[in-house]
């Protein structure tokens, strides 16, 4: 894929706008702001003959890999780590597909690198999966940080790249003629190449405890997604069609829940499906991480609690937010 082609060294940006992290204890993956942080770059080693594939290796030597154990018992994430296998295999190796001017990185069997979003745990991890909701949490922004060498990028990538680059045809060259005394045998002719072998950059030797599988290998196909693959974690009671949004108008309440009148109100739209996602992009938006979301009883006007589901049909939302330790929070059954 063009956007790794002439990388050494990236960033990948996930969906919330953190980059896929290597943590200090050397096994686990994360997200998180700090573009600056070593930990947030990982090298480009293209798979030999294996044309397409990559595998991308973390500040600490460990590459990238789409692991086989669960995120958390019942759902279907499982695991993305930092690995140094003894043999590298599949599970370490990532193949680029281009969506737009963004990225998805999938396994040889059918899964996608996924950047999660909502409550802790969920928050900042980094899993694979087939989600059928949350769509552009599988796109990544990759950042070249490092670039390679003009002398090691392809030839055939370099003038596929420049459509202005000159190019130039080898002359052939035919057998030379051999001049054979008029009373000696006949020398055998010499057979010379039609013309000069093109000399093209050798990909990067494989790394230590590579194995070369054995000739004529053949890599299976990647399984076709079941059903049972393709349920992400919050599939057991969300719809399947397109979510258009809702509105959400929204005010911050004082210690007793109550709005002046001179507070300006605020709205915005919202995509998600559960009351999780609202409470982190209301925390996001407003910048308190300790906020309850509330609603008016059209009875008496007191504020409630929403605790179950969001209105359905993407209906409209009036709510107020009020802190944790405020004092009507504390007067909540």
């Amino acid at each position: 894929m063009e956007l790794f082609e002439r990388a050494r060294t990236v960033r990948l940006r996930g969906h919330h706008d953190k980059y896929l992290y290597a943590e200090e204890d050397e096994s686990r993956v994360s997200q998180d702001r700090s573009a600056s942080s070593p930990n947030a770059r990982w090298s480009v080693e293209p798979v030999p003959h294996a044309p397409g594939v990559l595998r991308l290796r973390s500040c600490y030597g460990r590459y990238l890999s789409a692991s086989n154990e669960p995120f958390l018992l019942g759902v279907t994430g499982r695991k993305v780590l930092q690995a140094l296998p003894h043999r590298l295999d599949s599970s370490v190796e990532w193949i680029p597909v281009r969506d737009g001017a963004h990225a998805r990185l999938r396994t040889r069997y059918g899964n996608y690198l996924r950047a999660n979003g909502g409550l802790p745990p969920w928050r900042n991890s980094v899993t694979h999966d087939v989600p059928h909701r949350h769509a552009g949490w599988i796109l990544w922004t990759v950042e070249v940080v490092e670039v390679l060498p003009e002398s090691l990028v392809p030839a055939s990538i370099a003038a596929d790249d420049d459509p202005a680059a000159p190019h130039y045809k080898t002359p052939s060259r035919g057998p030379s003629p051999v001049p054979t005394p008029a009373l000696a045998p006949a020398s055998p002719p010499r057979h010379l190449p039609a013309s000069p072998p093109s000399y093209r950059a050798r990909p990067p030797p494989p790394p230590p405890g590579y194995i070369e599988p054995p000739q004529g290998y053949i890599e299976p196909p990647p399984p076709e997604p079941t059903l049972a693959r393709i349920e992400s974690t919050e599939s057991f009671s969300l719809p399947l069609h397109k979510v258009d949004g809702r509105a959400i108008h929204y005010h911050i309440g004082d210690d007793k829940g109550d709005i002046g009148d001179d507070q300006e109100g605020h709205s915005f739209t919202f995509n998600g499906t559960s009351l999780e996602e609202l409470l982190e992009r209301l925390q996001e938006e407003t910048g308190l991480n300790d906020v309850i979301i509330c609603s008016r009883s059209p009875i008496n006007g007191k504020l409630m609690p929403l605790r179950l589901q969001l209105p359905p049909n993407n209906a409209a939302m009036h709510i107020v937010l009020v802190r944790e330790s405020s004092k009507v929070a504390k007067s909540f059954p």
